[in-house]
């Protein structure tokens, strides 16, 4: 039977009806959840692995939840300024970042232990501590003060200057230097260097202006801001380096708390499974950051085990001795990351 024109406008009214009323349930079903960080959009499998890795875990996420958790992506500082993410995590007001967490030494003096000089020499060293005493140690402050890691991201880093490069303590004297924490800029500081504090994202302005000599960042850092245009000496993490930091994703434990349990599972599970392309990318940095360097032009080097010692030396003097007197549980916290570096030998 042949419907007339009216009759089947309104079933055809009707229907987009009952889809229009569908796709609003679906939408207002779904969680939509906000991940912020510093460091600049990737495009596909090119760019700062790290916003690849926000990616990659929310597309798993949402396709694991039936899209019940969907997310919003926001690099560059777009959302919450490079300083501010590690307290908005805590007070709920952001709900996931991929935040280094020694900028967050202000509020939680103990997290500067995630980047304190020459203490962790490797990606597997820096990896053995989730597990280990003092990995729980640390979930177990930042629990308490509002904040859950899902990730555990640890990068390396290299030593840009536009002078001569910096190989050993000494080669730092006189220089305008950026260490990133509290404890990095004790090391440098007690070396001969003039500290200028300041998030990565900042770096390349500041080099350019002359504001900075030399700048310690992630491998990845240094070709995301692209400081090769100013760097004429650059010592990189392929080798030794006393520049380690734990860039984790990290969620709001108020945003965490109002997951289900099977989302949580979720959340837990996916987030450890990116680890292992967290460490991959981060290590294959090194080696990128040292042929986009020479090819701009920069004389590039490598620390040794014996350069590294004197840093070590150093350090012990000045951030290591510094943190255990002014954090609490500071020396309990040095000697559970030194009893995994023990436990490697």
């Amino acid at each position: 039977m042949l419907l007339g024109p009216a009759k089947l406008g309104r079933i055809l009214g009707a229907a987009l009806l009952l889809t229009t009323v569908s796709f609003a349930a679906e939408a207002q079903d779904a969680k939509v959840l906000k991940i912020s960080h510093q460091f600049p959009a990737s495009q596909n499998d090119e760019g700062d692995f790290r916003d690849r890795l926000c990616r990659k875990f929310a597309q798993e996420v949402e396709s694991r939840t039936g899209g019940k958790i969907k997310f919003e992506i926001h690099p560059n500082s777009s959302l919450v300024k490079a300083t501010a993410q590690f307290s908005s995590l805590r007070k709920g007001a952001l709900d996931l970042s991929l935040v280094p967490l020694a900028y967050g030494g202000g509020e939680v003096p103990a997290v500067n232990i995630t980047l304190m000089p020459a203490l962790v020499s490797s990606y597997d060293e820096g990896m053995r501590w989730k597990d280990a005493p003092i990995g729980k140690e640390l979930n177990k402050i930042l629990e308490e003060k509002g904040i859950k890691l899902l990730t555990w991201v640890w990068q390396g880093g290299g030593v840009a200057s536009i002078g001569k490069a910096v190989l050993v303590p000494e080669d730092v004297q006189g220089m305008k230097a950026r260490g990133a924490s509290r404890e990095m800029d004790l090391m440098l500081k007690a070396a001969g260097a003039a500290i200028t504090s300041m998030p990565s994202s900042e770096v390349y302005a500041a080099m350019q202006s002359g504001v900075l000599d030399a700048a310690v960042t992630s491998s990845t850092s240094l070709m995301s801001y692209r400081l090769q245009e100013f760097t004429k000496n650059l010592t990189t993490a392929r080798d030794k380096t006393f520049w380690f930091m734990l860039e984790p994703l990290a969620i709001s434990t108020a945003t965490f708390n109002a997951l289900t349990p099977e989302q949580q599972k979720i959340f837990v599970e996916v987030g450890a499974s990116l680890e292992p392309f967290g460490i991959e990318q981060a290590e294959k940095d090194e080696d990128r950051a040292a042929v986009v360097f020479k090819e701009a032009g920069a004389q590039v080097h490598d620390m040794n085990q014996q350069q590294f010692d004197q840093w070590r030396k150093v350090a012990e003097a000045s951030a290591y001795k510094d943190f255990a007197e002014r954090v609490s549980n500071g020396q309990d916290l040095l000697n559970m990351a030194l009893a995994v570096e023990q436990a490697q030998r």
